[in-house]
């Protein structure tokens, strides 16, 4: 199972078919940090009002970094069966790239608990794009959200995970 956790892929199941959320009590706390990436394009110059800071509903770049991480704290809230985590950390970097042209969102969550926090750092991710989107799209509906994944993850008993 290259890529893939060595646990059974359905841990969210239980014997009957039932969706179930997973019992950690018996697991060890351990330190934990994930970091996810994702992205979103637009136009020049959306990308170039987002950087000069003349978007009318405000400082686009410091909300959207506000709300991922307010969602990495709230994901056990809109993640069924995801459990509370009692985060140490959450940083949310945004950095335009003209390139896409548009930005790129990167989060790290932080925690010593008994399970990982994958889902909080790909929850605050995909806010901070997300609130991105709704302030801008009064210039730009074309934007896209993209490659929203895991870059790495460590802690926890199956060890440290890289994206190669």
């Amino acid at each position: 199972m290259s890529g893939q956790d060595k646990r059974d892929p359905l841990s969210h199941v239980d014997s009957t078919g039932q969706a179930s959320m997973v019992d950690v009590g018996a697991k060890a706390l351990t330190d934990r940090v994930a970091r996810a990436r994702g992205s979103i394009t637009m136009s020049p110059a959306t990308l170039a009002a987002l950087q000069a800071n003349t978007l009318k509903k405000g400082d686009v770049m410091a909300v959207a970094r506000v709300a991922g991480i307010l969602a990495a704290k709230r994901t056990p809230d809109l993640i069924p069966l995801c459990h509370p985590i009692p985060l140490t950390d959450v940083q949310v970097e945004l950095r335009a790239d003209e390139s896409l042209p548009g930005i790129i969102a990167e989060a790290t969550a932080r925690a010593t608990w008994k399970t990982g926090v994958e889902m909080e750092a790909l929850t605050a991710v995909t806010v901070s794009l997300l609130t991105i989107y709704d302030m801008a799209k009064s210039l730009d509906r074309g934007m896209e959200l993209n490659d929203i994944s895991l870059l790495q993850k460590s802690g926890g008993k199956l060890g440290d995970w890289s994206r190669g």
